[in-house]
This record gives C-alpha cells, sequence and structure tokens, in this order.
C-alpha cells in the first residue's frame, strides 16, 4: 500500500490542532479556577498585621492579642509590623497600598478617621482605600486629676471646680499632642461646661501623665491604659469616663454622660485590608475575628487594659466608620486642632 503524503500531512496538522487546542482549553480552565481556588486555599502564607503606633500602647497591645488567636485559627503565622509615624498615617498608606490580597492588615483606630480632617491632605483615602472587616473593641478615656493639687471627689465637684476656677484663671489641661483623643476628649468638655482651659500638648500619652503628676497640669484625658496604673496606686484619682457607659473595671466610676448628657468620646479600634480584597476573604477574616473576641481568656485580658470587645460584620463597621467621620470632624473643629 502507498503512503498518500497529502492525507499524512492532514493527518499530522489535525492532530497538531488537536493538541494546541487541548492546551489551551486547560489554560482558560484553569484561569477560570485560579481566584476560586486561590480564595479557598487563603490563607497559604503569613499574614501581617500593621500597627500604626509603637510597640507598647493599648492599640499594639490588643493588635498582639487578636494576632495570637488568628493565629490558632488560621494556621499561619500573623506577624505584628509596627508603623508608627504622623498620626498613625504612614502604616496606614502602607495598607492601603498593599496587594488586595488578604495578607497585609490594618489596626485601624479613630485616629485615622480624625486625621481625615486634622490634616490638610493624606497619601491615602481610609474610606475608598481600605475595606473594614471587623471592629475589634472600644476602649474609654479615663478623666484624671493629681489629688494632691486638685481637692475634689466626685465628677460634679470637678465640674463645679472647673466652672470657678475658670472664672479666675484657666486651668490648664495636658494632651498627648495636637488633635490627640486627649485634646478632643478635653475639648468637648470645656465646651460643654462652658469655660475656656489652656492646651499643653506633650509628646505622647506618657510624658502627658508625668506633667499630671508633677503638677504642670491640672486635669487630663487619657486612654485608661495610660494612666490605669496611677489610678491603682492611688498617685491619680478617675473622676469620669469618656464612653457612654461606665467601665467593667471601675463600675465606681461614673460616665461623664451622667452629669453633661450628650458627651461621649469612645476609642475604637478594628481590622482593615487593603480595597479590592476578596468577598470570602474579607468573610472567613471577619469570621475568625468574630471567634477570637469571643473566647473568655481575650475578653479578660482586654478588660484588664479597659477594653471592651465589640466586634461586627464589615457592612455594620463599614456604616459605623461612616458616622464617625462626621463625629470625630465636629470633635477636630471644636478643639481648633490642625496639624499641617
Amino acid at each position: 500500500m502507498l503512503f498518500d503524503a497529502s492525507r499524512g500531512a492532514a493527518f499530522c496538522v489535525r492532530h497538531v490542532r488537536l493538541q494546541i487546542a487541548g492546551a489551551l482549553c486547560t489554560v482558560v480552565m484553569a484561569g477560570h479556577g485560579a481566584p476560586a481556588a486561590a480564595a479557598e486555599a487563603w490563607p497559604a502564607n503569613p499574614l501581617k498585621l500593621v500597627v500604626t503606633f509603637p510597640p507598647g500602647g493599648s492599640t499594639d497591645v490588643t493588635a498582639r492579642l487578636v494576632a495570637e488567636k488568628l493565629r490558632a485559627d488560621l494556621g499561619r503565622p500573623v506577624i505584628v509590623d509596627n508603623k508608627p509615624g504622623a498620626g498613625g498615617n504612614i502604616g496606614a498608606d502602607f495598607v492601603a497600598k498593599a496587594a488586595p490580597d488578604g495578607y497585609t492588615l490594618l489596626m485601624a483606630t479613630s485616629s485615622h478617621v480624625t486625621n481625615r480632617t486634622l490634616y490638610k491632605s493624606l497619601p491615602y483615602d481610609f474610606v475608598q482605600d481600605l475595606s473594614p472587616v471587623s471592629r475589634v473593641a472600644f476602649i474609654p478615656n479615663m478623666l484624671v486629676v493629681n489629688p494632691a493639687n486638685v481637692r475634689v471627689n466626685t465628677l460634679a465637684e470637678f465640674i463645679k471646680y472647673v466652672k470657678d476656677t475658670g472664672a479666675k484663671a484657666r486651668l490648664n489641661y495636658g494632651t498627648g499632642g495636637n488633635g490627640t483623643s486627649h485634646h478632643l476628649a478635653t475639648a468637648l468638655f470645656a465646651s460643654m461646661v462652658g469655660v475656656d482651659m489652656e492646651h499643653v500638648p506633650y509628646k505622647g500619652g506618657a510624658p502627658a501623665a508625668a506633667a499630671l503628676l508633677g503638677g504642670q497640669v491640672q486635669v487630663l484625658f487619657a486612654p485608661l491604659v495610660e494612666v490605669q496604673s496611677f489610678v491603682e496606686a492611688g498617685k491619680l484619682k478617675g473622676l469620669g469616663v469618656t464612653t457612654r457607659e461606665r467601665s467593667p473595671l471601675y463600675p465606681a466610676v461614673p460616665a461623664i454622660g451622667e452629669a453633661l448628657p450628650g458627651y461621649e468620646v469612645a476609642l475604637w479600634n478594628g481590622i482593615m485590608l487593603p480595597a479590592g480584597t476578596p468577598a470570602d476573604v474579607v468573610g472567613k477574616l471577619n469570621t475568625a475575628i468574630v471567634k477570637a473576641l469571643a473566647q473568655a481568656d481575650i475578653k479578660q485580658r482586654l478588660a484588664e487594659q479597659g477594653s471592651n470587645p465589640a466586634p461586627n460584620s464589615p457592612a455594620e463597621f463599614r456604616q459605623f466608620i461612616a458616622g464617625e467621620l462626621g463625629k470625630w470632624a465636629k470633635l477636630v473643629q471644636i478643639s481648633g486642632a490642625k496639624v499641617d
């Protein structure tokens, strides 16, 4: 039998075409399945949780507690990476510009909301460039005085003292810096009491507390964790907390809103991801955070620093942030704080 060259060539061409078509089909199918497979595999790598403040502060301590629980639940290391500076903007900008793959997380705080009004311009958009996952906790500020210098025992007595003294001379109040929660909480208090007080900014909460202990200032509103040890030692006296409800850690200390209806300055923190992170990855991380914050040991450890766990859904966290933007903008306006 003679070999038909033309028929053989045609067969070869058809065979090659089938191989190419099969390969293309495999590539297309793999391409369609890649995102789903990637999402199912998340997390396949270690996670980085960016804290925008130095180690040792309340935000850092909370972040490390959460990271420990996430590591146990997700089965991957969760590395806390401190990137302080510019009121938290350096670390937030880093996360906003990171790949939206679920591996770079931001420990966001109420400071990041404040910064939208406080700073003239920012290199990132907190609302558009970041995706909310879950709120973590509320943190009260506490109004404290040095009992050796301000001889009052109750919040009502202090309000009377402020009014009486303010009519003669301006009281000095310390803060951790211009536009900090110390500053905004005090400015709101002064405006509601109807007195002018002299703002003395320091480079952080610790120097401000030291100034109160040394008698350089008469009043300080500070995150509970910054003054807790001094209150327990009797060196400072806690007169009120800035949250709507009393702190479980100090149930005898009233909420300032009990004496000044409408007063509330609640600090908070929460987890966010770069915008564009797949919704199922956001959902998985949210589930892990909610699960972590429901555990008795982390509740206890947060309570020890005055924090109250407050997880929510991504949609609820987004809505919460939207409400916070207007509230903190108003506080910045009342305080007159600005940062160039």
